[in-house]
């Protein structure tokens, strides 16, 4: 194992998504989180405007990534939301074909999400050259955020397979701990499992980064 793999190995990270003020995002980040997501999906309870996510994006503290959510959004639109925003990376939970990816490539890093549910479902990642793949529970219907977990056994086959490996799907302070020690993942996302009545609870986010680290 070379001193980069050893460095990946031995902390997996925290992404805090759906982020919806810049007080949010400075508290999430003081609390200890990687990186924070900023959702452009209008169809997400959490979705905020360009504007909005440039006044989060600028107030968030060095060293945090800003990662914005798109689905089947036009290439060119997610190219100038990353320049303008400021984004350090793209996430991308619709069907977008490795071509449209492969584009993206050139302007960011991104990170192509994929719906699971059993082991079928990962036929076709390895089509895939992109920064991370984040594997999320599939519901008919749903992009993302469903809070729902997917089998983790399919989750260490996949990450025997496809690194840097993103855990996310129903993830929450008291089962987290039990994904990272299956899964060894690169990161953990989590939205849902940290809110109470729609709003990121700022008890819960220390209480699941505290999880992750232990």
């Amino acid at each position: 194992m070379t001193g980069g793999e050893a460095m990946t190995a031995a902390r997996t990270r925290v992404k805090v998504c759906g982020i919806r003020s810049p007080e949010e995002g400075r508290a999430v980040a003081r609390l200890g989180a990687d990186a924070v997501g900023l959702v452009f999906h209008p169809g997400s309870s959490r979705f905020v405007s360009p504007e909005q996510a440039y006044e989060i994006s600028s107030r968030i503290p060095p060293f945090v990534a800003r990662v914005g959510i798109f689905v089947d959004e036009d290439p060119e639109t997610v190219a100038v939301l990353v320049h303008q925003v400021g984004l350090d990376a793209v996430q991308l939970h619709g069907s977008e074909p490795p071509a449209v990816c492969e584009v993206l490539s050139r302007e960011t890093r991104v990170i192509k999400a994929f719906r699971i549910r059993e082991k079928s479902d990962l036929a076709g990642i390895e089509t895939y050259r992109v920064s991370a793949y984040l594997l999320d529970s599939r519901v008919e219907g749903l992009p993302g955020g469903t809070g729902r977990t997917f089998p983790w056994g399919v989750a260490v086959e996949a990450a025997g397979r496809f690194r840097p490996l993103i855990l996310s799907g129903g993830l929450n302070p008291e089962n987290v701990g039990e994904a990272v020690r299956q899964v060894r993942p690169y990161a953990v996302d989590v939205s849902t499992g940290v809110e109470s009545g729609g709003r990121k609870d700022l008890a819960k986010v220390e209480a699941f980064i505290k999880a992750v680290r232990g």
